[in-house]
C-alpha cells in the first residue's frame, strides 16, 4: 500500500482540476452498491489514486466517496469488486460526502458503504 504523497493531491479538499487523467475501472455491484470505481492521476506528482463513489438515490444524505493512492501495478490489474478492500487496507485514505457530512477528511480503516 502507498502512503499519502506530499503533494496537493493529498489535500482532503483537492479540486478536480488537479487530476490530469482518469480511467473508469467499472461498477462494483457487490451487495447492490453500484459503486463507481475510477483511477485518477495527479497532474503534479503523477501519483495514481483509486476513487470510489456510491450514492443511493432513494435516500437523502447517502452520497459518499473515498480515495487512496495506489501503485501502477495495482492500477493495471484492479477489478471494481476489489476497490472497497483496497480502501479499507490503505494506511490512509481521504473520504467525504453527504453521508459523512464532510467535503473531505483523512482517515484510515474500514468505511461503511451500505445502507
Amino acid at each position: 500500500m502507498t502512503a499519502l504523497p506530499a503533494c496537493r493531491c493529498a489535500a482532503p479538499k483537492a479540486g478536480y482540476d488537479i487530476w490530469c487523467d482518469e480511467r473508469n475501472v467499472g461498477v462494483d455491484e457487490t451487495s447492490g452498491r453500484y459503486g463507481v470505481v475510477n483511477v485518477w492521476r495527479c497532474a503534479h506528482c503523477r501519483q495514481l489514486w483509486l476513487h470510489y463513489r456510491v450514492e443511493y438515490e432513494a435516500f437523502s444524505r447517502s452520497g459518499r466517496w473515498a480515495r487512496c493512492p495506489i501503485s501502477e501495478e495495482l492500477a493495471a490489474t484492479l477489478e471494481p469488486e476489489q476497490a472497497v478492500a483496497v480502501l479499507d487496507a490503505a494506511p490512509q485514505h481521504i473520504y467525504g460526502g453527504s453521508y459523512w457530512d464532510t467535503t473531505g477528511m483523512i482517515g484510515h480503516g474500514r468505511l461503511h458503504w451500505g445502507l
